[in-house]
C-alpha cells in the first residue's frame, strides 16, 4: 500500500495523540516524543504495536527506537557515545537527524533524536518500500 508522506504523518499523528494524550497541536515534525510530548518507554510498545496494526507493517525490534545499544560497553564510555556506538545507531537507525547530537553525543540526550519526523520518516520508507525501511 503507497501512502503520501501527509496520509503517513496524520496516522502517526493520530497514533502519538491516542497513546499520548496530547493535543492535535502539539504534535508537530520537530516535536521530540519525549521532551515535548510526554512519552515514557511504555509508551513506545504501544505506538509502535498501534503503528503495525493499523498500517498493517511489522517493525521489527531496534528498527524504530534502539535496543542493544545502551547495553554494549565498547559503545558507551563516560556517559557518551563512542564512535563506535554512534556509527552503530546511525547504522541502525538512519531515520534519525544526528547534526546536534554528534556535537555532544551525550547518552541523556538520545531521546531527542526521536521526534515526530523521524518516525514519520521511518513509516513513510517502511508503508512505501513494502515493509522495509
Amino acid at each position: 500500500m503507497r501512502m503520501s508522506e501527509a496520509a503517513v504523518f496524520q496516522t502517526v499523528k493520530e497514533t502519538l495523540v491516542a497513546v499520548l494524550s496530547v493535543s492535535d497541536d502539539d504534535v508537530v515534525p520537530g516535536a521530540k516524543i519525549t521532551a515535548d510530548l510526554g512519552a515514557e518507554s511504555i509508551d513506545f510498545l504501544d505506538i509502535v504495536f498501534r503503528l503495525e496494526k493499523t498500517l498493517g507493517i511489522k517493525i521489527p525490534p531496534g528498527e524504530l527506537f534502539p535496543d542493544n545499544v545502551f547495553n554494549n560497553p565498547k559503545f558507551i564510555q563516560n556517559g557518551k557515545l563512542t564512535p563506535a556506538g554512534l556509527g552503530h545507531l546511525k547504522q541502525s537507525l538512519p531515520h534519525l537527524d544526528y547534526t546536534e547530537f554528534e556535537k555532544n553525543p551525550d547518552v541523556s540526550q538520545i531521546a531527542g533524536l526521536f521526534t515526530v519526523g523521524a518516525i514519520t520518516s521511518y513509516i513513510f520508507k517502511k508503508v512505501n518500500e513494502g515493509g522495509r525501511a
